[in-house]
């Protein structure tokens, strides 16, 4: 057994005195530890893992309403019987700017999107809805089918399928003022 004389406070002499190795040896266990200690933190159960990427896609979708929710202010503003007759009207006939996409899996009204078909995504009319699709600076039109809601830009008016984009002479400018009739 050392003498009194000897132990000193051995720990803390014994690091001062210690090899490089030694050193390192130390270093590794203290970020051991360190790293123990953050996943046992993360791993507690509190109010915010149940909102993670765990949980069902429902919950995560509640929870994020939910917080959106309580961000939201609303303005109204009064509208004569005469101005809701003008504004319902002006998306049927009028016009504005068009888009075209070709990425979706379903629609709003539940098909399948299939780009060759001549198909658009109206914010308010039927689905089943004929909309002659006019482009103002060619002058070309077609004939498409709304089954869709959107678009969802400001300032856009319709999005018309890939193949009716082609028909319009759209794809390569991406957007085109165009008119809107209602056939059917």
């Amino acid at each position: 057994m050392p003498s009194i004389g000897h132990a000193g406070i051995s720990g803390f002499d014994a690091l001062w005195g210690a090899t490089a190795a030694q050193h390192r040896q130390v270093v590794r266990w203290v970020g051991l530890i360190g790293a123990a200690a953050s996943l046992a933190a993360c791993a507690q159960s509190s109010v915010v893992t149940r909102h993670t990427a765990f949980a069902p896609p429902s919950t995560r979708q509640a929870a994020f309403e939910r917080a959106r929710e309580t961000h939201v202010s609303v303005v109204r503003r009064q509208v004569t019987p005469s101005e809701h007759h003008v504004a319902m009207a002006t998306p049927a006939k009028g016009g504005g700017v068009a888009s075209f996409y070709t990425e979706g899996s379903s629609t709003a009204s539940g098909e399948k999107y299939d780009p060759t078909e001549l198909t658009a995504a109206h914010p308010s009319l039927p689905f089943g809805t004929k909309l002659r699709v006019t482009n103002t600076a060619t002058g070309k039109s077609v004939t498409v089918r709304v089954n869709d809601r959107g678009p969802y830009v400001p300032g856009r008016v319709v999005d018309v399928s890939y193949s009716a984009a082609q028909a319009l002479g759209m794809v390569h400018s991406g957007t085109a003022n165009v008119k809107l009739d209602v056939v059917q």
